[in-house]
């Protein structure tokens, strides 16, 4: 609505105008409430639809993007875990792709190039936290070694476990049994465009 329209409508003392439904819904609140038809603001007033609800209506689930980066490499974990933004999964899809309950997948941000082609800087990377057991090999994971979260391929070796880059120029590490936290399995990359 344009600003001259409202301040028409302030200038005038105007009680009715076409606008009336759309202010009001604005305001989070009635026509009648209003024009003065009734003292209650929320009597008859329709609440704004939250992200959830409309999540819920459309089949969807909100999946929590935390302020928390891995690096694919050796970058560090950034410490606040601050929900930074909320992205809608189709709920039949992810379901069907995790382990445990909703509640236990995130979304968080790669950096680095050691997962190129794979997964580039910046991608999105869900991750299923449920999933901690590494029981396929070469699977990509969400690690934390030596105070660094990483993301790389996890290979089962006798003692512990090899580290793999997806970039040929990057040398595969090793982590010994109880040295590395699993943080949850990377289910899906997503490239913001």
């Amino acid at each position: 609505m344009a600003q001259p329209t409202i301040n028409n409508l302030i200038r005038r003392n105007k009680v009715g105008t076409k606008h009336l439904h759309r202010i009001a819904r604005e305001l989070g609140t009635t026509p009648e409430y209003l024009t003065g038809e009734t003292d209650d603001p929320a009597e008859g007033a329709l609440p704004v639809p939250t992200a959830d609800l409309v999540a819920e209506q459309v089949g969807a689930i909100m999946v929590p993007m935390l302020d928390l980066r891995f690096g694919m490499g050796g970058g560090n974990v950034v410490d606040a875990h601050s929900i930074i933004d909320r992205i809608p999964f189709p709920r039949d899809w992810l379901l069907s792709r995790i382990e445990g309950k909703p509640e236990q997948v995130m979304i968080i941000t790669g950096e680095g190039d050691s997962m190129e082609p794979t997964i580039r800087s910046g991608d999105a990377l869900l991750v299923d936290q449920a999933q901690r057991t590494v029981r396929q090999q070469d699977q990509i994971w969400a690690i934390g070694l030596h105070d660094v979260g990483m993301v790389k391929r996890l290979r089962r070796r006798k003692g512990g476990y090899e580290i793999i880059s997806d970039n040929p120029a990057v040398p595969a590490d090793r982590a010994d049994d109880g040295e590395m936290e699993v943080v949850g399995r990377v289910i899906w990359i997503g490239r913001w465009q």
